[in-house]
């Protein structure tokens, strides 16, 4: 076993590794950009290596830095993580050749799985069975457009050498095939440097399911049962989930024996998932089609390793190491189901858009930070929710990386128990400071289709009545948190002016009047609309809330962790309740909601944008410009193309008008918030 390794990796996956290395006393060394520098996965490590500035290509994608910071440290392995440069052979090469362990698959494997076309080439000699399309390497667009018109609509635009989801599009018509294949080059151009491309039959009814596959330096593999990872969004995973629903013993053994095949096609070493898209047919019947290799370790290898008890990274070690496998097929056993949910900082209702900003609240579930069950024993109740995160209260989530802030586990002694302690889990995740998916995710767990595991890539738009859009927690509830958290505080300020047991009247703010009520004016804003409300205290020391001339009852009392029993009318929740300025973040077990306290003071003379002003809604990077000063416009028209955390967003027309005026060029980076055009609104 190694004695130090280098994580070439930052936030989540960089703690796992640093955590299983600490476990088997084996030093770590981080490396970290500009915007790193007080990261979370920089403080799990023994050492930490500055490599450069923010952008990933002055940093994490500079693979020499790399080496010489493990050169420097005495490090004799380098862990690549996943996405950055694991899937990278040159950095593969360069290890081995600085005389470095590369904590992977040898180049050579990388390489041939790699190239999606070349890939499916291999596979096809042997015998794993291929989806219709075109994997060739001539790339002329006329071609290509032939191919996609032979093989048949729909089809699927893949980046040959992509993956997660970048440089991939689905095309329904010929006519929208041209501008797919360009956005898709593009994408894969700025995202992998290789704007090749294949040409798929896009299957109906689709669902995703992978195998997890190892194999040794001694020449043994395994499979580690399968995922099912389905239920996605731009073909970037949501949930994933082991063992896949339905999964027949006898399909379970050929889609791992596939799997195995492949992997032993290219000789490979360590953990690799070898992706398969699965056609759904009248009657239960299900065909398997090998889609693609992921020659590294996946995000979602947690719901692996709790249904097998197995430390993915500690066989990654061993086996680089030079170990045989820890286990034989035959000892590798299945234990009840786990599902594991990526929270992301992302806006689901606004189409998905990324989110950036600081957390200051950041609560998790009772859990732990990685759980080992290796004998099958009983989980403790902490062991049956798990978080890996790299971020705290107070990191800064920026738009240089992924958007993903965590990934939330659980374990159950089936799917309807893991089902219900995701929900539960969920319910207890309170992030503030930033936009995230979490009451998404929660839609989509207790959606009819996921429960009841009617699974396919199209789950989401599918159940788009019930996902998107979906406010729990109505005004009235939301108001009488704010005012019942007010009261709270309000009691606490008087009891610190408290002397010696003394309680000074003057120090008092409950608006005790010797006769008749008092009255608190507020005026709130919730989901943008404005509406009033009327606290009243009464003499015989009742509560009365009134919101936009609706009166009621209101009654509070405090509970464990911080939370309060509301009772407003004939409503009734358990309220977290989080200030950020004027802003009340209220969570319950219906969902979370924000509501505004207005300061009229503090808006005094503030100028409100003007009509037709278009700005950028996230930093990034301009990409193109759709029109020109002076094109006519309708509602909805894309006028420019943005790329931020390694996606692209289209910026649309507001309302119909005429572009007055292009404020960037394509290729400049903007802040948030950076007006990108002027439109002059029809009238």
């Amino acid at each position: 076993m190694f004695t130090k390794i280098l994580i070439a990796n930052r936030g989540e996956i960089a703690c796992r590794v640093a955590a299983t290395a600490r476990r088997l006393a084996v030093k770590t060394v981080a490396v970290y950009s500009d915007a790193d520098a007080g990261a979370k996965h920089v403080a799990a490590c023994d050492e930490a290596i500055h490599i450069g500035a923010s952008a990933p290509k002055d940093s994490y994608l500079r693979w020499e830095k790399i080496i010489a910071a493990a050169q420097s440290t005495g490090a004799q392995a380098v862990h690549p993580g996943y996405g950055f440069l694991s899937e990278n052979e040159e950095f593969a090469q360069a290890c081995a050749n600085a005389g470095l362990v590369f904590i992977g698959p040898p180049p050579s494997a990388i390489k041939d799985m790699g190239l999606k076309a070349e890939s499916k080439q291999l596979m096809e000699k042997a015998g794993v069975p291929l989806v219709p399309g075109y994997h060739g390497a001539n790339q002329d667009p006329a071609l290509l457009q032939a191919e996609a018109d032979r093989i048949g609509y729909p089809v699927l635009i893949k980046a040959s050498a992509g993956g997660g989801g970048k440089g991939m599009r689905a095309v329904d018509k010929a006519e929208d095939f041209a501008a797919a294949l360009a956005s898709c080059k593009r994408e894969a151009i700025n995202s992998f440097g290789d704007d090749a491309v294949l040409i798929e039959k896009y299957v109906q009814r689709p669902r995703h399911i992978e195998i997890q596959v190892f194999g040794d330096t001694l020449g043994n593999y395994v499979y580690l049962f399968e995922r099912d990872c389905s239920v996605q969004r731009r073909h970037q995973k949501v949930l994933e989930e082991a063992p896949a629903p339905g999964m027949t013993p006898d399909m379970r053994a050929q889609m791992g024996q596939a799997a195995v095949a492949a992997a032993r096609a290219v000789n490979y070493v360590g953990a690799g998932t070898v992706e398969f898209i699965v056609e759904q047919r009248d009657g239960g019947e299900m065909n398997f089609f090998f889609m693609e290799m992921n020659t590294r370790l996946q995000v979602e290898h947690p719901v692996t390793e709790a249904i097998t008890g197995q430390d993915l990274v500690e066989w990654q070690l061993r086996v680089a190491s030079g170990e045989p496998l820890p286990l034989q097929q035959s000892e590798l056993k299945i234990r009840g189901h786990a599902i594991e949910a990526r929270i992301c900082a992302e806006s689901p209702d606004n189409n998905f858009l990324p989110a950036t900003g600081t957390p200051q609240v950041l609560n998790w579930p009772p859990h732990v930070a990685f759980s080992r069950n290796a004998d099958h024993e009983p989980f403790h109740d902490a062991a049956e929710v798990r978080v890996d995160s790299g971020f705290r209260a107070g990191d800064a989530i920026s738009p240089y990386y992924d958007s993903m802030v965590a990934k939330l586990i659980v374990w159950g002694a089936n799917r309807e128990q893991a089902l219900a302690r995701m929900d539960a889990a969920l319910k207890q995740t309170h992030i503030v400071g930033l936009a995230t998916n979490v009451q998404f995710l929660r839609h989509v767990t207790t959606s009819a289709s996921f429960a009841k595991a009617q699974l396919d890539t199209a789950l989401i738009p599918r159940e788009s009545a019930v996902l998107f859009n979906q406010e729990k927690v109505g005004l009235r509830m939301a108001a009488a948190a704010m005012v019942a958290d007010m009261l709270v505080s309000e009691r606490a300020m008087a009891q610190q002016a408290n002397v010696q047991g003394w309680i000074d009247p003057w120090a008092q703010r409950d608006g005790w009047r010797s006769h008749g009520a008092s009255h608190r004016e507020f005026m709130l804003e919730f989901h943008g609309e404005p509406h009033t409300a009327l606290f009243t205290r009464l003499h015989d020391g009742g509560l009365q809330l009134t919101i936009d001339g609706n009166t009621a009852a209101l009654s509070y009392t405090p509970v464990a962790g911080g939370a309060l029993d509301v009772r407003y009318g004939d409503l009734r929740s358990t309220v977290h309740l989080y200030k950020k300025g004027e802003v009340a973040h209220v969570f319950t077990a219906q969902g979370a909601t924000q509501i505004i306290a207005i300061d009229a003071l503090a808006h005094a003379g503030e100028v409100h944008a003007e009509v037709g002003r278009l700005t950028a809604p996230m930093p990034g990077k301009v990409v193109s410009f759709a029109v020109k000063a002076g094109d006519v416009v309708k509602k909805g028209q894309a006028l420019a193309v943005m790329e931020a955390m390694k996606m692209e967003h289209t910026i649309a027309a507001p309302a119909d008008g005429t572009v007055a005026e292009l404020l960037f060029a394509p290729g400049d980076q903007v802040t948030e918030g950076a007006e990108l055009l002027k439109l002059e609104v029809a009238a």
